[in-house]
């Protein structure tokens, strides 16, 4: 169904929040106003469509923000616009205030609820934001690249002490059902071990990779282990301390929570975060046809892509099983 000539959109950030948001809120919402359109910010997420918790947009509003983490629209779940009655006044709030399309910065949850109102008739358009990097439709998401960096600037200030003191230590970063960070600081970060979710490393196989380093003549070793490894943080340092004397280091905890996803972004992330947020409003401009919604606005090779909404809800991406080789190979 074509769409109608744009006039007003709006623009919301929902789920966890990702640093570089609010480098998309404001290089959409500039984008916006620079073809005339009005933008309109909903706070909260989903829950402020339908509280009506929507106001202007406008080029000073959003400045002094791209070095932000966080977002300035405020994220929160809501159980209600998972509701027919939820949607259906959220609908009723963006028809009300006659806006005519709307932006989703978020990562799965969020996109799959985007697909949803655009299934209702109603225009959206995605923007790949999480930390995770679990979204289809992108190979790197807003977030990612702060995450990663937090992850390993904690990694390097612990192999400075742990050398001092011939000490392991265990670094637990994000990653409920997605070890990409891990994955990834731990190879920036020269770690022993790294445990993720998609590949299982069991306690007995941490506490042999840590003897092994010690008796190659290592002053330190890492393990890094994403939140949603099956064998967590605690079980592989209980099996370490039962096995001291066997594995040489002492192993101490450091758990990043939600420290990963609070920083500054970098110019990576401030960057890709432009660009999309750049990109949905030109999607959004394309309107001859409704194909020009009911996507998500990620990166492939460099280049701005866009993939159904349809084709990313209830999915998600893996990680490259070959690094996590390459990781333990260069542990040597």
């Amino acid at each position: 169904m074509p769409m109608q000539a744009i006039k007003r959109i709006a623009i919301l950030t929902s789920g966890g929040d990702a640093p570089g948001m609010n480098a998309a809120v404001r290089a959409a919402t500039r984008a916006a106003l620079a073809r005339g359109w009005e933008m309109h910010g909903v706070r909260n997420g989903y829950a402020g469509l339908i509280t009506d918790a929507i106001e202007p947009l406008h080029a000073r509003d959003v400045g002094g923000i791209i070095q932000r983490g966080g977002t300035v629209l405020g994220s929160a779940r809501s159980a209600e616009f998972a509701t027919d009655a939820g949607r259906s006044q959220a609908l009723a709030n963006l028809q009300r205030r006659g806006i005519d399309a709307l932006i989703v910065i978020g990562g799965n949850g969020s996109q799959t609820g985007a697909g949803v109102l655009n299934n209702a008739g109603f225009a959206v358009v995605g923007v790949a934001s999480t930390v995770d990097n679990d979204l289809v439709g992108s190979d790197v998401t807003i977030g990612v690249d702060t995450a990663v960096n937090i992850t390993v600037e904690a990694i390097d200030r612990l192999r400075t002490t742990g050398s001092s003191h011939k000490r392991a230590f265990l670094v637990e970063t994000m990653g409920r059902n997605c070890g990409y960070i891990a994955l990834m600081a731990g190879i920036a970060g020269g770690a022993e071990v790294i445990a993720i979710p998609e590949c299982e490393v069991e306690p007995q196989e941490v506490a042999e990779r840590l003897r092994a380093a010690y008796q190659r003549g290592k002053t330190h070793a890492l393990v890094v282990v994403a939140e949603g490894a099956r064998h967590g943080a605690q079980a592989i340092v209980r099996h370490v301390a039962e096995h001291r004397a066997e594995v040489g280091f002492g192993l101490r905890v450091t758990t990043l929570g939600h420290v990963v996803r609070g920083g500054a972004p970098t110019a990576g992330d401030r960057i890709l975060a432009t660009r999309l947020g750049s990109a949905a409003v030109d999607q959004l401009a394309r309107g001859a046809s409704g194909a020009s919604a009911g996507v998500l606005v990620g990166v492939r090779g460099g280049e701005i892509i866009t993939t159904p909404l349809a084709d990313v809800a209830g999915k998600t991406k893996g990680v490259n099983q070959e690094l996590l080789e390459l990781a333990r190979v260069l542990a040597q």
